[in-house]
């Protein structure tokens, strides 16, 4: 029993060799560069699609095929039929369709350095945070205490690309400099929303859906009719600051908090972006101190 449990192993290892024509210490070296390099690619294209709607055609895409592969089992030759000439043109199609994801995939390529490809300082990150955090701060009740209006998208896990992609992309630091500048009366890019992404503003001039709430109070404007849309549809965080009383308002998970003073904003962001990558950082060091 023992000998033909050790034969069938030898033979899997075997055709495993044959397979992947490993014939040498090189051999598995080039392997492992093969995947690594394509696994990179695939985790780069998902990245990319997840940023827009695109996803979603993805999925329609898995469903036609899968549909086909279950027609063919349940013998429905006409569906299998159409089906499968469907297929044959998806590769043209999604040339068409994803153009523009295309276009900016390879622009973002294009603009990045080598650096970036392999960034995952995670300390970094906190610091680069904390520091955005206090120039939002300091922007915000700046404007408000001049009734200057201002309605600031931060992106966090679910992904927003189509609204960056509806205003006017910048990609700059956030100061709070910049943010007022922005926002100032009579300025080209005061309208709609600024979006910030991985704490950077990515865009201004952006388009935001509506809540379609309909117990909201009367007073609200259509900046927080936006905030609460967006924070509907995603796990986004917008600051709102109105142009009429001054007051700062704080929207998450479809709710708002009104009236913030500069302590209660600051830990508000606090908590939804530096406390949550913190912990989830403390716990990945302890992981691998239990594990050496």
């Amino acid at each position: 029993m023992d000998t033909l449990k050790e034969f069938n192993i030898s033979n899997f290892f075997r055709l495993i060799r044959d397979f992947l024509a490993i014939d040498g210490p090189l051999s598995i070296l080039q392997i492992i560069v093969d995947i690594s390099i394509v696994s990179y690619v695939i985790y780069k294209l998902i990245q990319l699609v997840r940023e827009t709607r695109a996803v979603q055609l993805i999925k329609g895409i898995f469903v036609i095929i899968a549909a086909r592969y279950l027609s063919e089992l349940l013998g429905l030759r006409t569906i299998e039929y159409i089906l499968t000439n469907s297929i044959q043109i998806v590769g043209f199609a999604l040339v068409v369709i994803f153009q523009p994801e295309l276009r900016r995939g390879l622009e973002k390529i294009g603009r990045s350095k080598f650096k970036d490809f392999f960034s995952f300082d995670e300390e970094s990150k906190i610091i680069q945070t904390t520091t955005m955090i206090e120039e939002l701060v300091k922007a915000c009740f700046h404007m408000a205490s001049n009734y200057v209006g201002a309605l600031i998208v931060i992106e966090r896990e679910t992904k927003i690309g189509e609204i960056i992609n509806s205003g006017i992309e910048i990609d700059a630091n956030v100061t709070s400099e910049l943010l007022i500048n922005i926002f100032s009366p009579n300025t080209p890019l005061h309208d709609g929303a600024v979006v910030i992404r991985d704490n950077r503003i990515k865009a201004t001039s952006c388009f935001l859906p509506l809540t379609d709430n309909p117990n909201l109070s009367k007073e609200l404007g259509t900046r927080h009719r936006a905030a609460l849309g967006i924070t509907e549809v995603s796990d986004a965080i917008v600051i709102v600051v109105s142009e009429e009383s001054g007051k700062i308002s704080f929207a998450l998970n479809g709710g708002l908090t009104r009236n913030l003073t500069q302590d209660t904003l600051r830990k508000a962001l606090n908590k939804n972006l530096i406390i949550k990558k913190d912990t989830q950082m403390k716990l990945s060091s302890l992981w691998k101190v239990k594990n050496k």
